[in-house]
């Protein structure tokens, strides 16, 4: 009798102890079920939303409307073969009417006779509309002009790649990707250049030069970037008017023009230096300059500009 009432005692006990435990073991076993039904939830959210932003980003390029004009936009491609002449800094001109966009690019040479907006195999089905070459002439750099292929290739969107195929003078069509981008109104470039370049030009008189020697900071811009000249140059003021003395980084530039007036080096060795009027300061004064150091003489345009803050009088 007694072994029985020890042994009920026993699982009485047992029973209390699972009974004090039980609610803490079933909360613990809920959160955790909880936090895997959220953490799964968050991933596929992350998800969902990672898609919709790229829908968003796609859907953005589409829905991009230009108003009617003209514009300049880059115009990229996959190919080093296929692309925008040197001379234009890879940019053609984006023309928008009516909402079609299409765009001219000047190509680098004349070896590419056909494109097509779309892929190859569809370029050779009848009835394809096969874009037709322009003769574009382009003026690189160091002033040399070329004729070069161009052509007019309907835009379907602005960032956004699409189909195009060429055709060489070895009649065989080959795919490419290509992308319009970054579309600026050519009014508003030509503001900003207008901004860029508006600079006050100061004279001597502004400046209150009184005749002497005297140097000043010059900078060269133009031609292929390789030329410079020496600076600071020095130059003289007589009667208000200024004279200076350009030094160019080479021997083989024959002679200068500024308006339609020729001047001539004034030296015979070394590199060629050249004695010509200033008209004003703080400006781009527009200068050309032939040189000879090409397999033909070339006419290259460039500007000089002379730093009135930086005058000073020449050390005698």
């Amino acid at each position: 009798m007694k072994r029985s009432v020890a042994m009920m005692a026993c699982v009485l006990s047992g029973a209390m102890v699972l009974g004090s435990f039980s609610p803490v073991m079933a909360e613990t076993g809920a959160k955790a079920v909880s936090a895997t039904v959220t953490d799964s939830k968050s991933s596929d959210d992350k998800k969902d939303d990672a898609k919709a932003d790229t829908a968003d980003k796609k859907d953005d390029a589409k829905d991009t409307v230009l108003e009617d004009g003209t514009y300049s936009a880059e115009f990229g491609t996959d190919s080093g073969m296929f692309h925008v002449n040197e001379a234009n800094d890879g940019k053609g001109t984006l023309t928008v009417k009516d909402g079609k966009m299409t765009i001219h690019v000047s190509l680098n040479s004349k070896k590419i006779v056909n494109l097509f907006v779309g892929k190859a195999e569809d370029a050779q089905k009848d009835g394809a509309e096969i874009l037709e070459p322009t003769t574009d002439e382009v003026t690189y750099s160091d002033g040399y002009k070329e004729e070069v292929y161009g052509f007019d290739i309907p835009v379907p969107a602005i960032d956004e790649e699409f189909d195009v195929a060429l055709i060489g003078k070895k009649n065989k069509w080959y795919d490419h990707k290509v992308k319009v981008t970054n579309p600026q109104k050519e009014a508003d470039a030509e503001v900003s250049d207008t901004k860029e370049t508006d600079t006050k030009k100061m004279t001597a008189e502004d400046l209150k030069l009184e005749d002497g020697d005297y140097t000043a900071d010059v900078k060269l811009e133009g031609g292929s970037g390789k030329a410079t000249v020496t600076s600071p140059a020095e130059f003289t003021v007589k009667d208000g008017k200024v004279t200076a003395s350009v030094e160019w980084s080479s021997p083989y530039y024959d002679y200068m023009l500024i308006g339609d007036d020729k001047y001539e080096p004034v030296n015979k060795d070394g590199n060629s230096v050249f004695e010509i009027p200033v008209d004003g300061f703080d400006y781009p004064m527009e200068v050309t300059a032939d040189t000879v150091a090409m397999s033909t003489p070339h006419e290259i345009e460039y500007t000089l500009q002379f730093d009135s803050a930086s005058i000073k009088e020449a050390e005698k």
